[in-house]
C-alpha cells in the first residue's frame, strides 16, 4: 500500500522563475535539502534525463535519484523519486506551477509513498519549499 502526499504553496514571484528553479542544478544547492542541511545536484534536464540529488545532515550523506517524466515549461515538471527515505522504492514527483494574483501557486503531489514515510516526506517538503520561496524572493 503506498499513500499520495499534497503541498501546497504560494511564491509571489513569477512561475518562470519558479519552473527555471526546478532546472537549475546550481540553484538547488541553496533550497533542495531540508533542515540546516546542504545539497548538490547532478541534474539532466530533459525529459528521460536523470539526476542525482545528494543531501548532507552533519555526517549523514542521503542521494536521492531519479529520472525526468515530464517538462512542460512553464507549467509542469514531473520525475521519478528513489532514496532510502522511499524504502529504496520509485515514487513520482509532481510539480505544477500556475499564475496567481502576482505570483505562482506550487502544488506538489508526490505519489505512491510508503504509508509510514508520508510524515516525514511532507515535513521535508514543506521546508524544502519555505527555502525555495525565500531563494526567489531574495
Amino acid at each position: 500500500m503506498s499513500t499520495d502526499l499534497v503541498i501546497r504553496r504560494f511564491i509571489p514571484v513569477a512561475r518562470e522563475r519558479v519552473f527555471a528553479a526546478w532546472l537549475d542544478a546550481a540553484g538547488m544547492s541553496e533550497w533542495m535539502c531540508a533542515g540546516d542541511g546542504t545539497a548538490t545536484a547532478d541534474i539532466d534536464p530533459r525529459v528521460g534525463g536523470k539526476f542525482r540529488i545528494a543531501m548532507t545532515h552533519g555526517s549523514r550523506r542521503t542521494e536521492h535519484t531519479g529520472e525526468y517524466l515530464a517538462i512542460e515549461p512553464p507549467s509542469l515538471v514531473s520525475f521519478t523519486w528513489r532514496s532510502a527515505y522511499t524504502d529504496d522504492e520509485s515514487t513520482i514527483v509532481t510539480v505544477e506551477l500556475v499564475e496567481s494574483g502576482g505570483g505562482t501557486e506550487l502544488t506538489l503531489t508526490h505519489r505512491r509513498l510508503p504509508p509510514a514515510r508520508i510524515d516525514a516526506h511532507r515535513d521535508g517538503w514543506t521546508d524544502i519549499l519555505r527555502k525555495l520561496d525565500a531563494a526567489l524572493s531574495r
